[in-house]
């Protein structure tokens, strides 16, 4: 029972993290980095206290995710602090949060006290993933104007069609915006599904393949985002990334077409 609390608690901490990541991409995170990476060093305290309680245990997938978690957690600490590699935290905050908060969820709940709540609860996501992905495909449409306006200009052809595109650079801002709103929209949909699905249906539901498309989903929209706002891929690098984000969003959303019907329950 205490092993559960401490992990929990941990997860919290961690959820500063996730935070701070997203606001960085606001270019707003700054002052937050300190506290966040503060309450991340004693989330991994206790989440290392939890797993001694529990005996590091590894015999289920929970305990994995816990393990794994606690790991990355404590690498990123040593990395960072010898290395000076601030910007590790981008990737480090969200995966080790989205690690615990998997793992955190082994024993169910009580379920939902209030229908009413409960459907709020899912519109919510949908529309939280719905503008997401419509930012995706804002994203995908600037991305491939770029390739087709960056192709033509080394063309030196001016007539046609691309002579009423924008230019590259605000191709390339339009990319970099809309990937950004959809980056936040994608990540707010996703948690509050997981915690939907944790109250609707106890820790069932990670075992659905769909559940692993959205991880893969969006762990390579993470990647994505350190690649464009962290190294500093721009144009042509970029616009292909985007590309692919559509086709890993596309996916998703074919796996998920059935999540409607949850609402005529």
């Amino acid at each position: 029972m205490w092993s559960l609390f401490w992990l929990r608690a941990a997860t919290v901490l961690y959820s500063l993290g996730l935070l701070q990541t997203l606001l960085t991409l606001f270019k707003r995170g700054g002052r937050l980095f300190e506290p966040a990476r503060t309450a991340f060093a004693i989330g991994a305290i206790l989440h290392f206290v939890s797993l001694v309680e529990h005996g590091f245990a590894a015999s289920s997938l929970y305990e994995s995710l816990s393990l794994s978690a606690c790991f990355l957690a404590v690498t990123y600490l040593l990395i960072a602090n010898w290395y000076h590699f601030p910007s590790l935290s981008f990737i480090a905050f969200p995966i080790v949060f989205l690690l615990a908060a998997l793992a955190a969820t082994e024993t169910p709940t009580a379920g939902w006290a209030d229908a009413g709540v409960r459907n709020v609860w899912l519109v919510a996501h949908v529309i939280l993933v719905s503008c997401g992905y419509v930012a995706i495909v804002v994203t995908a449409a600037a991305a491939i104007a770029y390739l087709l306006q960056e192709r033509h200009l080394k063309k030196k052809e001016t007539g046609g069609l691309f002579r009423n595109l924008p230019p590259l650079g605000t191709l390339d801002n339009l990319t970099s915006q809309a990937m950004t709103a959809g980056f936040v929209l994608i990540t707010l949909g996703f948690f509050t599904a997981w915690a939907w699905a944790f109250i609707e249906s106890g820790s069932r539901w990670l075992s659905e393949a769909k559940v692993h498309i959205s991880l893969l989903t969006w762990l390579f929209y993470l990647l994505v985002m350190y690649l464009r706002v962290v190294a500093g891929w721009r144009g042509r690098r970029a616009a292909f990334l985007a590309v692919y984000l559509l086709g890993f969003s596309v996916l998703t959303w074919v796996s998920h077409s059935g999540l409607r019907s949850l609402l005529e329950r």
